[in-house]
């Protein structure tokens, strides 16, 4: 029997940038497996190669040189329309700046990937709902992101990524701008979408944060230098939606 393909898989990836005649080796030869379903924190310090490391793995950037292979396809040498097919279709991306379109409600936020792929307006409406609904905020569908607090910012942020049915979600930072509680509320979140069967790659310097994940992954000098299988802390599951704040007038 054919064995599956990995969902990623990065075989010697390098990458190099120049800057006039100086090379900077930002990865220096990183192979590594995730599978589906895997919840995997990435960290490193400043300067490790990680951000790099996860601009290739959600096809923001090409390798210099070496393999990646992403749910059966070969994408180490797509053009950008090809790179950004393939970020529309398969991944989903979370960010630390939460990127929310400011006067627009949350429904709208979460429906914009869907626009981009030409789903109708009744399918959008319910399939950003729905992916609401699962981040817990299917009572503030009409709130602008100054009627959110940070967490529910993030949770929309969360349900955008999710409303296109990704395979991966791509988490840059995710906790960087929350509070503890509320940093520990979105792991909640993570968790529960690994287990959902989505694939979480998570990006952190904060290595409370990396316990919650199932892997860490630790990249020093363009290299991985550790790769550890743990047993995740278990997170306290979402709070409630608490009221939203009044207006200013």
């Amino acid at each position: 029997m054919e064995r599956a393909a990995h969902l990623i898989e990065l075989r010697d990836v390098t990458k190099v940038y120049k800057t006039g005649d100086v090379e900077v080796r930002a990865l220096a030869g990183v192979s590594l497996v995730i599978e589906a379903g895997e919840f995997v924190a990435v960290m490193g310090p400043s300067g490790s190669g990680k951000s790099t490391l996860m601009n290739i793995l959600g096809c923001l950037d090409r390798p210099t040189a070496g393999t990646y292979v992403l749910a059966g396809r070969e994408v180490s040498r797509m053009s950008r329309a090809e790179l950004a097919e393939v970020r529309n279709l398969v991944l989903g991306f979370v960010f630390q700046s939460f990127n929310l379109l400011a006067r627009t409600s949350a429904l709208e936020n979460v429906e914009l990937p869907l626009v981009y792929r030409g789903v109708s307006t009744r399918e959008r409406e319910a399939r950003a709902k729905s992916a609401l609904d699962k981040v817990g905020l299917g009572s503030r569908l009409d709130h602008t992101p100054a009627q959110l607090s940070g967490g529910q910012q993030q949770r929309v942020a969360i349900a955008r990524a999710l409303v296109g049915e990704p395979k991966v979600i791509f988490a840059d930072e995710p906790t960087g701008n929350l509070d503890s509680r509320t940093s520990v509320e979105v792991m909640s979140l993570f968790q529960e979408l690994g287990r959902s069967g989505i694939t979480i790659v998570l990006v952190t310097h904060e290595p409370d944060i990396a316990e919650y994940a199932s892997r860490v992954i630790v990249v020093k000098d363009g290299l991985v230098l550790s790769d550890v299988r743990q047993t995740p802390k278990p997170a306290a599951p979402l709070a409630a939606a608490a009221p939203a704040p009044e207006a200013a007038t």
